[in-house]
């Protein structure tokens, strides 16, 4: 019996480490978007004055991607990222609290 459970443990940590392989190319495409969208808002922000909303969105989505990605192959998840789970919601900015707090002269 014990001859059993080492073998499928074995065989899933296979499986988990083609997984991975997987997950390091999805990473390196993603880097790559990641970086067009830091050009993409700096284009938008020094010609437009402002970040775009959408690029906003997608490049939160985007890191949080990675994020899922980073924590599955250092073996802090077992839950595998996108496309076995949903893609990650962009969360709303934070507020600037450090811009609240400071007293004013």
């Amino acid at each position: 019996m014990r001859d059993v459970n080492e073998l499928l443990e074995r065989e899933s940590l296979v499986l988990r480490m083609v997984w991975m392989l997987a997950f390091t190319l999805a990473w390196q495409v993603a880097e790559i978007l990641l970086a067009m969208v830091v050009i993409g808002q700096l284009c938008c922000r020094i010609f437009q004055g402002a970040p775009n909303p959408a690029l906003l969105e997608f490049g939160d989505s985007l890191s949080q991607y990675l994020a899922q990605i980073g924590r599955f192959g250092s073996f802090n998840s077992e839950e595998k990222p996108w496309p076995f789970a949903d893609w990650p919601a962009p969360q709303p900015p934070a507020a600037p609290e450090a811009a609240a707090r400071t007293p004013g002269p």
